[in-house]
C-alpha cells in the first residue's frame, strides 16, 4: 500500500484522497455535518453557491463561504467552525465555496475513487476511514493558501500519516516524509496552527478562536464523505461518513 501526501493539489488521484484545509474549510465542514446537516455541497464557483439557493423555492440550502478569510456578500456564513458550532443544521444542505478547499476538493474528486475531507479533528476517524476503503494508495491533499504551501496542511497531513503508519505497513513518499518531519518537529496543534501564515492572518481579521477550534485532535468521529449520485451541476456532495 502506497501513502502519498501533496503539498499542493495536483496530479491524478488512482484510489483514495484525503483533502485537508484545516484552516479551515474542511474543520467547518465536519462541524456543518456534526450540528445535524443533511449534506455539503461544496461549489466550483460563488456564483454556483448563489443560484442554487436562489432558484428554488423554499430552498434548503444555507451558504457558507469565505474570500481572503472574509464572508462572501450574500451568503448566509463565512467560513467559521466557532459560528458553525452555535447553529442547528438539521434538515438543510449547506453550500460551501472557499478560496482553497473546495477548489481541492474538486481537484481530487476529478480522478479519485474515494474522496474524503479531513482535519485534525477528525484525523483518527478520516485516517481508519481511508484504510478500510484503500485497495493501492492513500493520498493526502494539502489545499495550501493561494496556491502556496501551508505549515497548517502539512502539519495535519503528518498527523494523518502518522496515524496510518501506526495501522500498517505502508511505502511512502517524499511528500509523507516532509509531512511527518513537520508533524514531529513543531510541537502541539495549536502551536503549529497560530504560527503558520495562514494562523496569524487569521488572528489578524479577529477569527482566534477558529484557529483554536480547528487545533482539537480527533475530537470528532464524522468523516464528510463524497457520494457521486445527486449533486447539482457544479457540485460535489459530500455527506456524513
Amino acid at each position: 500500500m502506497r501513502l502519498r501526501v501533496d503539498l499542493l493539489p495536483h496530479g491524478t488521484y488512482p484510489d483514495v484522497v484525503v483533502v485537508i484545509d484545516v484552516l479551515r474549510a474542511t474543520t467547518t465542514a465536519v462541524t456543518y455535518l456534526e450540528r445535524g446537516a443533511d449534506a455539503l455541497l461544496l461549489t466550483a464557483t460563488p456564483d454556483i453557491a448563489l443560484a442554487l439557493r436562489d432558484g428554488a423555492d423554499n430552498s434548503p440550502y444555507l451558504l457558507g463561504g469565505e474570500r481572503g478569510g472574509l464572508p462572501i456578500p450574500g451568503f448566509d456564513f463565512g467560513n467559521s467552525p466557532v459560528e458553525a458550532a452555535g447553529q442547528n443544521f438539521t434538515g438543510r444542505t449547506v453550500v460551501m465555496n472557499t478560496t482553497n478547499g473546495t477548489g481541492a476538493a474538486h481537484t481530487a474528486a476529478a480522478t479519485g475513487k474515494h474522496v474524503f475531507l479531513a482535519a485534525l479533528t477528525n484525523a483518527h476517524a478520516a485516517a481508519r476511514r481511508a484504510r478500510a476503503s484503500a485497495t493501492e494508495e492513500i493520498a493526502i491533499v494539502c489545499a495550501g493558501t493561494d496556491e502556496h504551501v501551508g505549515l497548517e496542511d502539512v502539519y495535519a497531513a503528518g498527523v494523518l500519516a502518522e496515524y496510518l503508519l501506526a495501522m500498517g505497513e505502508f511505502s511512502i513518499d517524499d511528500g509523507a516524509r516532509i509531512a511527518l518531519t513537520v508533524r514531529r518537529n513543531s510541537g502541539n496543534p495549536l502551536e503549529a496552527l497560530s504560527s503558520s501564515g495562514h494562523g496569524q492572518h487569521l488572528n489578524r481579521l479577529g477569527l482566534g478562536e477558529d484557529v483554536r477550534a480547528a487545533a482539537g485532535l480527533s475530537t470528532s468521529t464524522i468523516v464528510p464523505t463524497l457520494v457521486r449520485d445527486g449533486a447539482p451541476d457544479g457540485t460535489l456532495k459530500f455527506t456524513a461518513g
